[in-house]
C-alpha cells in the first residue's frame, strides 16, 4: 500500500535518467510523484508522464522549481530525489515513520556504477554526514511540507540550496540519517576523477561558508 509520501523530482534535460528516478520513487511506496520541469528542451517530460508522473512546469533555477512543487504536493511528508538517483524499496514508508520524530534527514548512499573506488567515495559520504546531520540533496533529502514552506522553503540561490537547507535544518533541530540508501550516479566523480571532484565540492562550500556569491560557485563548478 502506498505511505503518505510525495517524491519532487527537479529536471532540465533528462530524458536518460528520469524514467528510472520515477520508477523507483513509485517502486519505494510513494503515492505522488512530481516532476518539477524547468523547461527541457528534450523528451524529459513527456517521459516522466509516460511513468506515471504529475508534470509541473516551473522556472528554474532548481530551488523555484522544489518550491513550487512543495506548493503543490498532496502530501505533508516529501522526499527530494535528483534524476540520477534511485530510492530503495520501502524507502517511502521509512520516511513516513521518521518525520513522525524528526523535522529533516536523508538517506545514506551508494553508487549505481559497481566500482571500487566509488563504494570508497560513498563510505566517506556516509561518515561525514553520520558525523554532520546534514544529508546533501543526492542523498533524498526529507522534510515535512508545512516545515519546509513555514521556514521560507529552499532558499532560491542559483547552486547550494540543498546544502543550506541540511544546515540551517541541522541548526533548527533534530535529523536522522536513515539506514536504507539510494543509488545515485557517480558521473561526475568518473569524469573528472574523485581527488578533483572532491578538492572542488569542498571548495566551494568552503568559500559558501565565507560568504561568496553563489553565482561565482555554481560557474566554479560546472568548470
Amino acid at each position: 500500500m502506498p505511505s503518505p509520501v510525495t517524491v519532487i523530482i527537479p529536471t532540465f534535460n533528462e530524458e536518460d535518467w528520469i524514467a528510472g528516478a520515477v520508477d523507483s520513487a513509485l517502486a519505494a511506496g510513494a503515492s505522488e510523484v512530481i516532476v518539477a520541469d524547468g523547461a527541457s528542451v528534450d523528451r524529459t517530460p513527456r517521459i516522466a508522464k509516460a511513468h506515471g508522473a504529475r508534470l509541473l512546469l516551473a522556472e528554474r533555477p532548481r530551488a523555484r522549481q522544489l518550491n513550487a512543487a512543495a506548493r503543490a504536493a498532496q502530501h505533508e511528508n516529501l522526499i527530494v530525489l535528483h534524476a540520477d538517483t534511485r530510492l530503495p524499496a520501502g524507502g517511502a514508508a521509512a520516511v513516513a515513520a521518521a518525520l513522525e520524530d524528526v523535522d529533516f534527514g536523508g538517506f545514506r548512499i551508494a553508487f549505481i556504477e559497481p566500482l571500487k573506488r566509488l563504494r570508497f567515495v560513498a563510505a566517506l559520504i556516509n561518515l561525514r554526514t553520520a558525523i554532520s546531520g546534514a544529508p546533501w540533496g543526492d542523498q533524498a533529502q526529507f522534510i515535512r511540507r508545512e516545515r519546509l514552506l513555514r521556514d521560507g522553503g529552499f532558499r532560491e540561490m542559483p547552486f547550494l540550496e540543498d546544502y543550506e537547507l541540511a544546515v540551517r535544518m541541522k541548526r533548527a533541530g533534530r535529523t536522522r540519517l536513515l539506514a536504507l540508501r539510494v543509488h545515485t550516479s557517480g558521473r561526475r566523480f568518473l569524469r573528472l576523477g574523485l581527488v578533483r571532484t572532491a578538492a572542488i565540492n569542498w571548495r566551494i562550500i568552503v568559500r559558501y561558508r565565507r560568504g561568496a556569491d553563489p553565482e561565482e560557485l555554481v560557474r566554479l563548478y560546472r568548470q
